[in-house]
């Protein structure tokens, strides 16, 4: 194939016309030490806080402390292929990572890199991963509902879109599978999940990531890892980063959910960092803003105003206490940034009430008015029956004689106790948790054995799905009229009543 001369001056002409100069900028930096997830750099002298530099081998750092003499960066990747001596070079931009219907249904790490062997993450789409969050005037009130589909919760401490509720309690005692069923809760209802594992064993994480697989939840859910064997950089910017990838779909009119477990290792991870950038340390070795770092990941879960399209994030953040101490430094914190908090106690896990929430200390500062109308009228007053049957049955326990009205109250708290044991991965539908809870808090369970309680409830249920579809219906269709539940007259209160009556007769 001969080409002509012509030809050839034609291309060069061309390239001469297009040719552009441009010089490529970057300041670059050397190494002085390395060690433990950090690098002190010397010769950035322009680098931003929060921007990102490379080193060799396309390992990403994070300017964190700006020095006078150097630059302190956490390392976001294996330190120990870093020498003293690399060069180092700032890449002018912030930390982001890849957002969108892309990272549905992946497991990533908190950089957005694929870890569940499905291909790389094909967004083109990305979002930086520390931004201010939406202020007062963008924002509304929460008044819809994110139901969990745990009867002690949505009844006592219920969750609207857009609120923070804490989960807190020892080790052990069930935090992680009252988030879990909220996701599994979450399917056909149009939220997008989140799970952010923050310093948890990678067994743990696996289970997890199985159970919502088998139940169906992977498809509408995202799995962060950052697992307790990954450098203390990655935990720390882990919530962040899952926290940056729902934004995405809050900002579309979206709704999402966040699980954070645990801040608690978040916070220990961000104190090893700052302890070694010799950051001065505050209480508990904690550096002085710990809070600050909770509260502008927290502060972005939000209802947004219906101006910028009414999405929300609603987050679980879980913190893990040392012996039931909720006044310690960091669950204090929390507790103070979020709206409510789900205390589970290891008494009551022990002895088999699960969720183990202690009902005195949990609340939620929000949620009766994103809270269903005819769940608010049947549980109103669960939450104090409830905390006051255990003063009573602590004073039984001192075999004092009681009066009729006592021995009543504590008999039907103790069927409360019952009705409100939830297996786990079995969260119920807001319909079926109003109808189980208004028997009980009625008396229309006084006559059942407490030992037959879960028995009648299992039964109950199918006795309504199956022969009563008309009245489960009819409680659907009017939950949200503030006469259902409440008074007797109200006609879809005496179907359910009815039902009730009919299945006792036959209840055996």
């Amino acid at each position: 194939m001969k080409i002509s001369a012509d030809e050839i001056a034609s291309v060069i002409q061309q390239e001469i016309e297009q040719f552009e100069s441009q010089i490529d900028v970057r300041e670059v930096g050397t190494v002085l030490e390395v060690g433990d997830g950090i690098a002190r750099v010397h010769g950035l002298t322009n680098v931003a806080a929060g921007e990102m530099v490379e080193f060799p081998h396309g390992i990403i750092g994070l300017a964190f402390n700006l020095e006078e003499n150097s630059v302190g960066i956490i390392i976001l990747g294996d330190y120990l292929k870093i020498n003293e001596g690399d060069q180092v070079k700032s890449l002018g931009t912030l930390l982001s990572v890849p957002v969108g219907d892309a990272v549905v249904g992946r497991v990533l790490d908190p950089l957005g890199n694929p870890l569940d062997g499905k291909g790389p993450v094909n967004s083109s789409e990305t979002r930086p991963v520390e931004i201010i969050a939406a202020g007062v005037a963008e924002r509304q009130p929460v008044a819809e509902p994110m139901q969990t589909g745990l009867k002690a919760v949505d009844a006592m401490t219920p969750v609207g879109r857009g609120q923070r509720e804490l989960i807190i309690g020892d080790r052990k005692t069930g935090k992680t599978a009252v988030g879990i069923d909220a996701i599994v809760n979450q399917k056909d209802s149009g939220v997008k999940c989140f799970y952010i594992a923050v310093g948890q064993k990678d067994s743990s994480v696996a289970g997890v990531i199985k159970e919502l697989t088998e139940r169906g939840a992977m498809d509408y859910t995202t799995v962060i890892v950052s697992g307790a064997s990954a450098p203390a950089p990655l935990q720390y910017i882990a919530p962040y980063a899952g926290t940056a990838m729902a934004e995405h779909f809050m900002y579309n009119g979206q709704h999402c959910l966040i699980v954070y477990d645990d801040l608690s290792k978040q916070a220990v991870a961000y104190r090893e960092l700052s302890l070694l950038m010799r950051r001065p340390p505050g209480r508990e070795a904690y550096p002085g803003d710990v809070f600050y770092c909770h509260s502008r990941l927290l502060e972005r879960s939000v209802k947004l105003s219906e101006a910028l399209g009414g999405g929300s994030i609603t987050s679980f953040p879980i913190i893990e206490t040392q012996e039931g101490e909720v006044s310690a430094y960091i669950p204090t914190n929390v507790i103070s940034i979020t709206d409510g908090q789900i205390y589970l106690q290891p008494d009551l896990f022990f002895s088999g009430v699960r969720p183990a929430m202690n009902a005195g200390i949990s609340v939620s500062r929000v949620g009766g008015a994103a809270q269903v109308k005819a769940m608010k009228n049947v549980a109103g007053g669960l939450r104090l029956d409830l905390a006051s049957f255990r003063e009573l049955e602590a004073f039984a326990q001192l075999g004092t004689d009681l009066d009729a009205a006592t021995q009543s109250k504590l008999d039907r708290g103790y069927r409360m106790v019952e009705l409100l044991k939830q297996p786990q991965y079995q969260p119920l539908n807001v319909v079926d948790q109003i109808m189980v809870i208004y028997a009980g808090t009625n008396g229309l369970l006084d006559q059942v054995p407490v030992n037959e309680v879960q028995r009648w409830e299992k039964e109950f249920l199918e006795f309504i799905h199956t022969k009563k579809k008309d009245v489960w219906d009819a409680l659907d269709a009017d939950k949200d009229n503030g006469a259902t539940m409440k008074k007797a007259d109200d006609p879809t209160t005496q179907k359910v009543i009815a039902a009730i009556d009919e299945f006792n007769k036959s209840f055996n």
